[in-house]
């Protein structure tokens, strides 16, 4: 029987400090292509992401923001970095986070947040992405 590609393995991520604050890191080794968390949250209503102070907005499309403020959503741990060893797939209007290579245990994981968030809440201040420290 085939494998569903979005089904969630649990490789026991944990929160910790990181350069950015803090981050999820990897606990275990984990191999190139797997579907490693699903980013959650309160679906905000149309313009509402305009007047949100969450930091944690992902926006699905121009209809449809997650708000993953939560704590619960340990996905929002996850930094940006400019060489992510991660990547997003938005399916069903649901954000999956995969490993984009093979990410050792210790890690941190990380994903490009795109040129838009970058500029304009990233870059001010500098990337604190390990790629962007060396």
């Amino acid at each position: 029987m085939k494998r569903n590609k979005y089904q969630i393995e649990d490789w026991g991520l944990k929160v910790k400090k990181s350069n950015a604050g803090l981050g999820l890191f990897a606990t275990e080794d984990i191999p190139k292509g797997v579907c490693l968390i699903e980013y959650v949250g309160r679906v905000l209503e149309k313009g509402e992401e305009y007047i949100s102070r969450s930091k944690y907005l992902f926006e699905i499309n121009s209809r449809i923001t997650i708000d993953g403020q939560d704590r619960k959503n340990i996905a929002r741990y996850i930094n940006h970095s400019c060489k992510p060893n991660c990547e997003v797939e938005i399916k069903n209007k649901r954000v999956f986070i995969f490993s984009k290579k093979k990410i050792k245990k210790g890690e941190e994981l990380c994903y490009d947040y795109g040129k838009e968030y970058f500029n304009e809440h990233i870059k001010k201040g500098g990337c604190k992405c390990v790629s962007c420290k060396k």
